[in-house]
């Protein structure tokens, strides 16, 4: 990035007089001394206000697995737009999409919200009310928005600024949430020998996305739903940042586990806000207006995220290329990182799957937020601000994770390398 970016600069000094922090959203201010505005964006590349192109490793925190500004994509939200944006009635794309959903999720029908946040609530509020259960279980560094009865040792943002809960959530809300170990089958399973028959509902990122990158034993995530099962709670696979990326049919795919319900978000909204509750239908009929569990939003289903997503999904089921260009820029950048961190002698751990990835500095390996948050996190903000500099925008804080895309070529990796190669040493 422009050394003096002098345009930015100026907007972030209106910006801190207009909104906490200068940002709407605690991580986008992780980015020193100031934040870049972005004026445009195409493929794998942002274009700032200051002239700037940088190649993106967050693509929005991951939902352009396309790239930015996809002609498809593009194409379909136009000629929605030409339709008309808001109806306040059902459309036709939102029985398309959810047709979509249901045949990889292997479910029976789903509820659209506005964020994962929204989907996390409704599916928490789901489960307790089908259930008449209280209490859930989630998992320590896993993060499902910004909900008040999940946000307690969360990771994202929460874990970036040290608040692993928030203030202003009541403590008889938190004393509803208990909080084990993410991959530890043991602790899991005492636990619910325990206190299994007043759970209402076990949520897990399944693969972690919010505490850096963090990939599931398998035996865990078997141990989770064999004793949901047994003890008549529900498994909720948060899917918000996997759904669609690491497979079709996202992590439950991969692992052939299948949860009660999942929440999905950014992939399927095509870049738009979008939250997703899918579901067996005994379950589902719970939701309003057929049951007694209430949800509603004036742009549940929005027909430009409708739009989007559809445009999105069909290039996936179309095109597999998607899915190797993405995967392999993945993988390159992963190798390419440990070899370089080993060249230098600087300790690392590499964790990627798919089109993930996340580096560490610290020997690992990286199993759980403990191993993470032991990590040496000044290295990487090191090294966000030295790639930064070779034109390369990788998650400013190391408790989110690198996302590829198709657009991530063998030229646009190629840059990328050379840039790392340059970077790592610099860390010394």
């Amino acid at each position: 990035m422009t050394e003096f970016a002098e345009k930015s600069k100026a907007l972030f000094e209106e910006a801190l007089k207009l909104f906490p922090g200068g940002v709407n959203s605690p991580v986008r201010a992780t980015v020193k001394p100031y934040p870049f505005y972005v004026e445009r964006a195409e493929g794998a590349e942002l274009i700032t206000i200051d002239g700037d192109r940088l190649i993106d490793y967050v693509l929005g925190y991951g939902p352009l697995i396309l790239g930015h500004k996809h002609p498809e994509v593009l194409k379909a939200v136009i000629e929605q737009l030409e339709k008309g944006w808001l109806y306040g009635t059902p459309s036709k794309s939102e029985v398309e999409l959810a047709k979509k959903i249901t045949k990889y999720y292997h479910a029976d029908m789903v509820r659209f919200v506005n964020s994962g946040t929204e989907a996390t609530v409704t599916a928490i509020r789901l489960a307790r009310g089908f259930t008449n259960r209280s209490y859930i279980v989630k998992f320590e560094g896993c993060y499902h928005g910004s909900n008040d009865s999940l946000l307690v040792k969360a990771g994202s943002a929460a874990t970036h600024y040290g608040v692993p809960s928030s203030r202003g959530i009541p403590d008889e809300l938190t004393r509803l949430t208990y909080v084990l170990p993410y991959n530890d089958v043991e602790a899991f399973e005492k636990f619910m020998r325990s206190h299994g028959e007043s759970i209402a509902a076990v949520i897990v990122e399944p693969i972690i996305a919010n505490s850096g990158l963090i990939l599931p034993d398998v035996e865990f995530l078997k141990a989770l739903r064999e004793y949901t099962k047994s003890y008549g709670a529900l498994l909720i696979f948060d899917e918000v940042v996997t759904g669609f990326r690491v497979a079709l049919g996202g992590v439950q795919e991969l692992y052939n586990i299948k949860a009660d319900l999942t929440t999905l978000g950014k992939i399927v909204g095509g870049g738009f806000p979008i939250g997703v509750v899918v579901g067996p239908k005994e379950i589902m009929e719970n939701l309003t207006p057929l049951g007694k569990v209430f949800n509603a939003g004036t742009f549940n289903a929005h027909p430009v995220a409708m739009a989007a997503g559809l445009a999105t999904i069909g290039v996936l089921e179309r095109d597999r290329s998607v899915y190797e260009t993405a995967n392999s820029a993945a993988k390159t950048l992963a190798e390419t990182l440990l070899t370089q961190a080993e060249k230098c002698g600087i300790d690392a751990t590499v964790n990627t799957i798919a089109s993930m990835v996340q580096i560490f500095f610290t020997k690992g390996p990286v199993k759980n937020y403990n191993d993470a948050k032991a990590s040496n996190t000044k290295l990487y903000v090191k090294l966000h601000t030295e790639l930064l500099k070779r034109k390369v925008f990788i998650p400013p804080s190391q408790f989110e994770t690198w996302f590829t895309s198709s657009a991530h070529t063998s030229s646009i990796v190629e840059k990328t390398i050379n840039a790392i190669e340059e970077a790592i040493p610099k860390l010394l």
